[in-house]
């Protein structure tokens, strides 16, 4: 069942996200050669400390960390560790913050110091693709015509779109209904409505979009070896447009 959000919700999910975003701004000010993702864990879990928020991804299905930190060829749910980054990398750091019980998700790629071509085009598509699907977030639409406007754009840039990890709703649980693919076809799915909440996180491939798990069973990386990067927002669904409630750009 989808539940819509009241204003009420949406605001205390806004709160949310503003703090989400800040936080992200620092980490972007942290990020070069020699700093290690348990650096940026630590950090995540001191911000929100201070800021009294919780962060709600530790104890979700026995995960243990703040953030989720993926490098390279790693596509989601990288644990943080203590080896260094090094100059070239990609780490994606994804997070859900909980303020006072509303709840915020949002993912977002790095660079490393000096980065090769393809991860730079691979991470402004990326980029590019999650607001394609934002644009399609809109009322009277379906959640197919996010996945479709997606996957177009992706493969006509020559990437691929993962298919096993997709956006979802959020709100008082970190996971709802409805399910946010990032591929697909348009005018299929449910029908889009005004007090809707949910993530558009596409995961975008070098290569092949096949995946496969690592054995601590939460990291999935690419089949082939290849680079994987993520763009994550949550949205709530309005008469005027979609609000990107974790919106970097427009901090108070």
């Amino acid at each position: 069942m989808i539940t819509l959000k009241s204003k009420r919700e949406i605001d205390a999910m806004y709160e949310a996200g503003k703090l989400l975003a800040s936080c992200h701004k620092e980490i972007a000010k942290m990020i070069k050669p020699g700093i290690s993702s348990w650096d940026i864990e630590m950090f995540v879990r001191e911000y929100l400390e201070k800021h009294n928020a919780i962060p709600e991804q530790i104890g979700y299905r026995g995960y243990k960390y703040a953030t989720c930190a993926s490098i390279n060829d790693e596509i989601c749910h990288g644990f943080p560790r203590k080896t260094p980054l090094k100059k070239g990398d990609i780490v994606t750091i994804d997070m859900v913050v909980n303020l006072r019980g509303a709840l915020a998700d949002s993912a977002w790629t790095y660079a490393v110091g000096e980065i090769s071509e393809e991860n730079k085009k691979l991470m402004e598509v990326t980029k590019n693709a999650l607001y394609k699907g934002i644009e399609q977030a809109k009322i009277g639409n379906r959640i197919g015509d996010i996945g479709h406007a997606i996957q177009t754009y992706v493969e006509q840039e020559g990437f691929s779109v993962v298919r096993e990890f997709i956006g979802h709703g959020i709100g008082p649980s970190m996971h709802e209904k409805p399910d946010v693919p990032h591929y697909g076809l348009p005018g299929k799915g449910p029908r889009i409505r005004e007090g809707m909440v949910f993530t558009i996180e596409p995961m975008v491939n070098v290569g092949t979009y096949l995946s496969k798990m690592d054995s601590n069973g939460w990291t999935a990386r690419t089949i082939d070896g290849k680079n994987s990067a993520q763009y994550e927002h949550t949205i709530a669904i309005t008469k005027d447009g979609p609000i990107i409630l974790t919106d970097q750009d427009h901090l108070d």
